[in-house]
């Protein structure tokens, strides 16, 4: 008798069915927030390539020119294309707000990973001097920082990355001292197991949901904050630009209603209550499945 065996998936084949039933089973709110970060970020991607005009480019007499179908998004105080300038900008309000977030949460769970799985001295030190530096307002570190050294790209990545490090240790620490009372943990050190390998294999993956709910916060506030010291005039300098440059640049157009300096603004609320969006709901997905 011939018998048929069913074709079993290759790995790849099940990742991506797996993802795509993932994704398929979040609530709406989840999805239409994984929509807006999804398009933000092929937007810093390939923002310069399908940008109408180059960003510095001066195309219309008009400044501060309406809404029409040549600019989408009118015009800036020059006369340039604020659809153009947007795309170029997001490569670095999105690019540079993932490179600290990416920064900071890393480094803060690795560190308080260790300190819970090391525990005594090494726990308290650590813990006492990030609790001495998360004691610095955000913003006035930042100011600190970029009076001290300047304003560039490795410092303004460098500035927002330590001033949130520290909530992101103080998180993954709580996290790793609960998940390490569980009898698993405390059966791998009976075990003879390493710290490393408790770390690593029986805590971090035991946290890893709430470290990347917090790990989009923090990108939030990133963004906020980057934003925020470009409005200032010291965050990311002429001739380049990032979301919160355009709005500082154009604010003249405000009390004319002009599209130039909403714009900007616009794409900040977006990408910010996308990010929260997604979020949020992740977190009642999970508070459901229990």
């Amino acid at each position: 008798m011939n018998s048929t065996a069913t074709p079993v998936p290759s790995k790849p084949q099940g990742r991506l069915r797996a993802a795509w039933c993932a994704v398929a089973g979040l609530p709406v709110p989840a999805l239409i927030g994984l929509a807006i970060v999804l398009f933000w970020l092929a937007a810093t991607v390939a923002g310069p390539a399908i940008a109408p005009h180059d960003a510095a480019d001066i195309v219309d007499p008009d400044v501060f020119g309406a809404i029409s179908a040549q600019f989408p998004m009118g015009t800036d105080y020059l006369g340039r294309d604020m659809l153009s300038r947007v795309l170029y900008g997001a490569r670095y309000t999105v690019a540079l707000a993932l490179a600290a977030t990416l920064l900071a949460s890393g480094v803060g769970t690795l560190l308080g990973l260790y300190a819970a799985v090391a525990g005594g001295w090494l726990d308290a030190g650590l813990s006492r001097a990030l609790d001495a530096l998360i004691s610095i307002p955000s913003k006035m570190f930042a100011l600190m920082m970029v009076a001290s050294f300047g304003s560039s790209v490795p410092v303004l990545v460098l500035t927002a990355a330590l001033g949130f490090m520290p909530g992101a240790y103080r998180i993954a620490r709580a996290l790793a001292v609960n998940v390490q009372a569980m009898e698993f943990v405390q059966a791998a050190r009976a075990r003879g197991e390493g710290m490393a390998y408790i770390g690593c294999v029986e805590i971090l993956p035991n946290m890893i949901r709430p470290v990347l709910a917090d790990f989009g916060l923090r990108f939030v506030f990133t963004v906020l904050l980057l934003s925020g010291l470009s409005f200032l005039s010291l965050g990311v300098q002429p001739p380049d630009a990032d979301w919160g440059s355009l709005v500082r640049e154009n604010i003249g157009g405000l009390a004319e209603g002009a599209p130039a300096v909403l714009m900007p603004a616009l794409a900040i609320a977006t990408l910010t209550i996308g990010v929260n969006l997604l979020i949020d709901n992740l977190r009642g997905k999970k508070k459901d499945a229990r």
